[in-house]
């Protein structure tokens, strides 16, 4: 039987990866809802080729000029959209591919009607991760990570016991500024911060990678996802980004995922799992091909966003979406010119360290935390 999906974010890199991936594998799943922040033109189109039957723009300013087959189609404006489209009753898994606190509720949403979050939004379990993990206790819902890394973690757990798990080692690519020396770092232009090696994604998330909160990101991510300490989950810099994590077992032993950087075969995997099934459009490893693999320290001088991410991570409770919305304000004000890239880390940090801490048990109380943040994170950048 065909199994209905919803994308959130369709218009964005990991949505149009998985589009492709869907139009390959068209005997075992079908577009039922499409959203996009405001690419209206592009949804327009994707609306069309793949007949969702729902399609939610959450700009109000965005205007679709949907006509005709529109009629056969419910198109819907602002962030409701995005709960609308992940519990539509013909959705059986939502690919969560939304940038920043936005995709929030829709994951918990979705995970409490029992539905599989296939999830590239890091930021939910970053903000909430008790209530989202509760939320899948709760509904009956599953979540599967895209991530490349986490992905590749998930992969390596396949037939492992639920105890065997003792560390994780994540990989990095170093982004653009992998070893440039620290004062050059911190006056970067958005250009050259845009300029990343080995991945093409977005500009949040370009960014976030050149700063490395991205991988303090999916250190918070992992913590949850696999119920490590944060003392067992380390980072080293792999600029191939060929290894995309080591997991290792309370014997010693070490497994490692591999595989060119392309997020098709992450998202395959989360669409499938645990089931592995033929995709003759995912590209074949070749070791030759791949060439040397090498893996560096962190340095956490130059990136120090990463290391105010992990101690968010540390701290618990709302830390860790003050964290994340202090990094997209900040990030924000970087893109626009409005801050130098140094001043990113800067800001994250003396808003982190205005917040008193206070438990993330409620939806409510993270969303509050992140509106302190953002505040805050504002006065910190003018």
């Amino acid at each position: 039987m065909s199994v209905g999906i919803a994308i959130l974010g369709s218009t964005g890199s990991i949505g149009r990866s998985t589009l492709r991936v869907l139009e390959r594998q068209s005997d075992r799943f079908h577009t039922v809802a499409l959203t996009a922040f405001e690419s209206a033109d592009e949804l327009e189109v994707q609306a069309r080729e793949t007949g969702a039957r729902l399609v939610g723009l959450v700009s109000r300013s965005g205007n679709s000029r949907a006509s005709g087959f529109a009629q056969r189609q419910k198109w819907l404006h602002g962030r409701e959209c995005l709960v609308e489209a992940a519990t539509h009753p013909d959705v059986g898994i939502v690919v969560n591919a939304i940038v920043g606190a936005a995709g929030l509720e829709a994951t918990i949403a979705a995970l409490s009607e029992g539905k599989r979050v296939a999830l590239a939004n890091k930021e939910s379990l970053v903000m909430a991760g008790d209530v989202v993990m509760r939320a899948a206790k709760d509904g009956g819902g599953e979540l599967v990570p895209i991530d490349s890394e986490h992905s590749g973690v998930l992969q390596c757990l396949a037939g492992q016991t639920s105890n065997s798990l003792s560390r994780l080692i994540l990989t990095a690519s170093g982004g653009p500024f992998r070893n440039w020396p620290l004062e050059k770092v911190k006056n970067a232009t958005v250009d050259q911060a845009l300029a990343h090696p080995t991945w093409k994604m977005g500009p949040k998330i370009t960014i976030d990678s050149a700063t490395l909160a991205n991988k303090a990101l999916e250190v918070i991510e992992a913590h949850f996802l696999f119920g490590l300490s944060y003392d067992d989950i380390q980072v080293v810099v792999h600029p191939q980004s060929i290894v995309h994590a080591f997991t290792e077992f309370v014997d010693g032993s070490i497994l490692s995922q591999l595989g060119f950087p392309d997020m098709e075969l992450p998202i395959l995997y989360a669409l499938t799992y645990p089931e592995r099934i033929d995709d003759s459009g995912v590209r074949r490893f070749d070791p030759v091909a791949a060439g040397d693999l090498t893996f560096e320290p962190l340095r956490r001088d130059a990136f120090p966003t990463f290391s105010h991410g992990v101690r968010a991570g540390r701290m618990g409770g709302t830390a860790t979406a003050v964290f994340n919305a202090a990094n997209e304000v900040a990030v924000h004000r970087f893109l626009n010119g409005k801050i130098t890239f140094g001043k990113i880390s800067e800001v994250i940090d003396v808003t982190l360290s205005s917040h008193e801490v206070r438990p993330a048990d409620s939806i409510e109380s993270v969303l509050e935390a992140d509106r302190w943040a953002r505040v805050e994170a504002e006065r910190s950048c003018s």
